[in-house]
């Protein structure tokens, strides 16, 4: 069954004149009265009874007026919303992120978007940078905020911002008053640094301060999430380390201090990194909503 006959018969429906009808659909009258009658013969059935003076639905007219009324519906419905998928105005885009990003990325990034492309979801994953990276490679996501350019001939990344690294010390360590502290001192103090497979940009960041200083560190433990990070320092005399970031929400942590580190400040990147054969346009829809929203800096 052809999708015309439908739509001429719908008209013919809605007119019930056959010159009106065909005006609509810009056919001329012969011709549309050629496609019911082909409609009718296949359906086996009289859908419209006309007279000299008069046009009507039949019975059976009128039952497959209101299916075929669902039918087009339903058809333009699919036409509008291939259409919108394809432009990148429908559909999911899975987004990976850290705190920073979530913090001053993702808000202003998600308001644009649904701004722009109202048909456009996100489903979110906070993790750290080094499991998003596998999680992008894999398939698991489609775009990841994350610390520090990756090395893979598969991703591409574009810069977002530079955050300094702080160290964070429990309120009775010596520090806890410090208004800032030089990257040297580490040297006397132990550390818990991140595991690297956890956050690799972030360790080699502190790793490469240490070589500058020309200073080796300590490090007492490696742990791999910020909630570790701070229930270790606050219950040991350690220092462990975090993004400027971790300033918005150092009131609601009882028991720790953040201490700035100068002399050099350690500096991380946070990028939005996504896979360089993915073309969706859902997902060139997320990168186009980071890439037009101002992000607040450090």
């Amino acid at each position: 069954m052809e999708f015309r006959y439908l739509e001429s018969f719908l008209a013919i429906a809605d007119e019930l004149h056959f010159g009106r009808a065909a005006e609509r659909l810009h056919l001329a009258q012969p011709s549309l009265s050629q496609q019911l009658q082909r409609l009718e013969k296949e359906l086996g059935v009289v859908l419209v009874a006309r007279t000299s003076h008069e046009v009507r639905l039949t019975p059976a007219g009128r039952v497959f007026r209101a299916e075929a009324q669902g039918i087009v519906e339903r058809l333009a419905k699919a036409a509008d919303l291939a259409r919108e998928a394809a432009a990148g105005r429908v559909g999911t885009v899975k987004v990976g992120f850290n705190f920073p990003a979530g913090q001053r990325v993702l808000p202003p990034t998600l308001q644009r978007l649904a701004e722009d492309y109202p048909g456009v979801v996100t489903s979110l994953w906070e993790k750290r940078s080094g499991p998003q990276l596998t999680g992008l490679l894999a398939g698991d996501l489609d775009v990841a905020l994350i610390f520090g350019r990756p090395l893979s001939a598969r991703l591409r990344s574009r810069r977002l911002l530079s955050l300094p690294l702080v160290a964070v010390v429990g309120d009775g360590h010596p520090w806890a008053r410090r208004e800032q502290v030089a990257f040297r001192e580490l040297a006397h103090q132990p550390c818990v640094l991140f595991q690297r497979e956890q956050s690799p940009a972030m360790y080699d960041t502190i790793v490469r301060a240490a070589e500058d200083s020309g200073i080796s560190l300590t490090i007492a433990d490696e742990v791999d999430d910020t909630g570790a990070t701070g229930v270790v320092v606050s219950t040991r005399p350690v220092v462990g380390f975090a993004s400027a970031a971790v300033r918005a929400i150092q009131p609601a942590r009882q028991g720790l201090s953040v201490v700035p580190l100068v002399d050099p400040v350690p500096m991380l990147s946070l990028d939005v990194v996504w896979r360089a054969d993915d073309h969706d346009p859902v997902v060139e829809a997320f990168l186009d909503s980071v890439e037009t929203v101002e992000v607040a800096h450090a």
